[in-house]
């Protein structure tokens, strides 16, 4: 969606509509003046005023004003403006989106089974329940009591309860451990700070060596805690004042819902809702090129590869990407990155082209004076 274009009609308009307001109350404003003008001097003390004389000068001098004129004239510049961005407004979100529909079998089983699992993953056990009764689909059993259990230890965080997240750390201490994760660690210091912040020194000591011990390897996380020891009870005023901050405990909420579905064998975000915003920000893209389509319907339909190139923002960019650079097209299923002898990286079909689509024909590397064969060459996998 191109907003930057929709943002710069708008401040247009705005803009407008800000001349045009200010234009007209000037002009009312003068008018205002010479009438009241012209009334005080009808009022005035004389005994027999001129009163067609001062009303034949007011007229004369609103008819060189123009005032209607110059009203209709801001006005006419709003309204312009205003009608292109309603039409711009129209153009940008109302667009037939139904012309980049192409026919997908879909298998609706596996559709199902990504819609109940999102709904479980975002918390809405109930609405989840509900729609795999209604799609008359086999329950996600085990998806759903996990993420149940995440979002009841998210839910005790809230509450400032760390019971429930250290024990599934406690439970899962090996593959945090083996995945490089230090949030155990987090986790009881966390703990550790909350007891110290009550100033129990003697209780957060035991707790210190009954939790925090065993993790030395981190010396210089658990000196700076221990230095803390001196400060129980007036922590506020210490010089680690920042380890109270609130915001600890919605980073180490977030990160601990990283690791559980990172154990789980989960992308952290939902799949469906990653796609979706692809989709979105795809869509402009192929709109257009449908439009330019059009009268090759039958070949937009059946086209296994876009002929352009759909540019999506880094967050939505998890694998390589390998181009070809002989024939600068990009690698695909057809058209795989192959490992030459030599080292170099072509795309299939220009080692075909090269080899003049003889497998036994050796040709020279296009980067390197090595003479290469293509049954030597190996298909790589990114």
């Amino acid at each position: 969606m191109e907003l930057n274009t929709i943002k710069d009609a708008f401040d247009r308009v705005t803009k407008k509509q800000k001349v045009s307001s200010s234009k007209s109350q000037e002009t009312v404003e003068h008018v205002t003046q010479e009438i009241e003008q012209a009334l005080s001097r009808i009022q005035s003390g004389t005994s027999q005023p001129d009163c067609n004389s001062i009303l034949g000068e007011l007229k004369t001098k609103l008819k060189e004003m123009v005032p209607l004129g110059q009203l209709e004239a801001t006005q006419k510049e709003l309204n312009l403006a205003m009608t292109k961005y309603t039409k711009l407004l129209e153009k940008q979100f109302n667009p037939d989106i139904s012309k980049s529909y192409r026919n997908v079998d879909f298998d609706f089983h596996t559709v199902n089974q990504i819609v109940a699992s999102h709904l479980y993953r975002e918390g809405m056990f109930d609405v989840g329940d509900c729609f795999v009764k209604e799609s008359h689909e086999e329950p996600v059993i085990d998806k759903k009591t996990h993420f149940m259990e995440m979002y009841q230890i998210l839910e005790s965080m809230k509450s400032r309860d760390l019971g429930p997240a250290l024990k599934w750390a406690t439970a899962n201490h090996e593959k945090l451990q083996q995945n490089g994760s230090d949030i155990e660690l987090k986790l009881h210091r966390l703990q550790f700070m909350e007891i110290l912040k009550l100033g129990h020194r003697d209780e957060a000591l035991k707790y210190m060596r009954t939790y925090i011990s065993p993790f030395s390897n981190h010396f210089s996380e658990i000196q700076k805690l221990m230095a803390c020891l001196l400060w129980a009870g007036k922590l506020e005023s210490s010089p680690y004042t920042e380890l109270l901050s609130p915001t600890h405990w919605a980073k180490l909420a977030h990160e601990l819902a990283q690791q559980f579905c990172n154990l789980l064998g989960e992308s952290y975000q939902s799949p469906l809702s990653v796609t979706v915003a692809a989709g979105v920000e795809a869509l402009p893209t192929l709109i257009k090129l449908a439009n330019v389509m059009t009268g090759k319907k039958q070949e937009w339909l059946s086209m296994k590869q876009l002929p352009v190139p759909v540019d999506l923002d880094q967050e939505f960019q998890f694998h390589s990407i390998f181009v070809c650079p002989v024939s600068r097209d990009q690698a695909s299923e057809e058209n795989p990155p192959m490992l030459m002898s030599c080292g170099h990286v072509l795309c299939k079909q220009s080692i075909t082209k090269l080899s003049k689509n003889n497998s036994t024909r050796p040709f020279k590397c296009p980067y390197c004076p090595t003479e290469v064969e293509v049954g030597q060459c190996r298909q790589l996998h990114f």
